[in-house]
């Protein structure tokens, strides 16, 4: 069974928590998983900007990247938060590999919209460098940078890129590691389980919004291209890996309508 797990960047700013999740992702690889981890690193990007004295500007909720700050993402994105991720699951007792998508085209990428820069949207994914390194035991952690064919280096959106690679590789499962508890309704209750159909429908209703409306997008094209479950969770949540690997009823579950109804 293969599984990807997408890292906010905003967990991945604590010590504390990064450990915790590496720990939790230890206990699932040990009950036979192959696991891929896909993070992002928004937060800390800003602050390294904002250290230089550089502005950050989005559009549409994405990063405008400049050719300053495309080097800005390289060395943190690609650098000191994949670097800290993989030193805390290799205390985890796992063999973690630090890549991004440009590594034997995990993520081949095209400029999404010029306005945007060097933001990429991913047209391709080859899986075979993640199959051969997880048949092996090892653990691919990939940063959210992809290569274009022309040997551009783009940022991509998190959730994209993870979609992206959940699909190319094929898995049973794609987790979102958020800081929301789910998917809500217009009351504020978290829905445990939606069809992509009614994902769709919530988005033209504009009951989500802003990220879970991207978050939704994702898990929607996720299932669409073959993965099995999608599940939107707080990463804060204790023990949440475990909990979800075992079954368990938290946050919101994104499954084909023909599975819905068997899994329940």
């Amino acid at each position: 069974m293969k599984a990807l797990i997408k890292i906010g960047g905003a967990l991945l700013d604590s010590a504390a928590v990064r450990e915790d999740l590496a720990r939790q992702i230890a206990s699932i690889a040990g009950l036979g998983w192959r696991i891929t981890v896909v993070h992002g690193g928004g937060k800390q990007i800003t602050r390294f900007l904002e250290q230089r004295g550089i502005k950050s500007s989005f559009v549409r909720g994405l990063r405008v990247t400049t050719a300053e700050t495309i080097d800005a993402v390289l060395k943190v994105l690609a650098g000191s938060v994949n670097t800290q991720l993989a030193a805390s699951l290799a205390v985890a007792g796992l063999k973690p590999v630090g890549l991004t998508g440009i590594d034997s085209g995990v993520a081949t990428a095209e400029q999404l919209d010029p306005e945007l820069g060097f933001v990429g949207k991913v047209v391709s994914s080859d899986s075979g460098l993640l199959e051969t390194l997880t048949a092996a035991g090892y653990l691919p952690v990939v940063a959210c940078v992809a290569g274009g064919k022309h040997g551009e280096v783009f940022n991509v959106n998190g959730d994209s890129m993870a979609v992206a690679v959940a699909s190319g590789w094929k898995v049973d499962r794609l987790v979102f590691l958020t800081d929301v508890p789910g998917v809500l309704d217009a009351d504020k209750r978290i829905l445990p389980s939606l069809t992509s159909a009614e994902c769709d429908g919530f988005i033209e209703a504009g009951v989500a919004t802003g990220g879970m409306q991207a978050k939704l997008s994702a898990a929607t094209s996720a299932v669409k291209n073959g993965v099995r479950e999608v599940r939107i969770v707080n990463g804060s949540h204790p023990n949440v890996l475990p909990e979800v690997f075992r079954g368990a009823r938290i946050g919101t579950r994104i499954m084909h309508e023909a599975e819905v109804g068997a899994a329940l």
